[in-house]
């Protein structure tokens, strides 16, 4: 698979939610740093994702917006 993106952080599935239309997908890509992503149930479902696996984060973003 190729991608556009080029933000990609390997890591590890650590939390998983599922809710009725979505999921809550938490990964660590290095020790104490989870990315959070939400994503579609069939998403969820079709990617087969478990806690343990090895996994993308992927981002693909057109703004970081910092706040204090």
């Amino acid at each position: 698979m190729k991608l556009s993106a080029r933000n990609v952080f390997p890591g590890k599935v650590v939390g998983l939610r599922k809710g009725v239309t979505t999921a809550n997908i938490k990964i660590q890509v290095a020790p104490g740093v989870v990315i959070t992503s939400s994503i579609t149930m069939e998403a969820a479902r079709e990617l087969k994702l478990k806690v343990g696996d090895k996994a993308f984060a992927i981002v693909k973003a057109s703004e970081v917006i910092v706040g204090k």
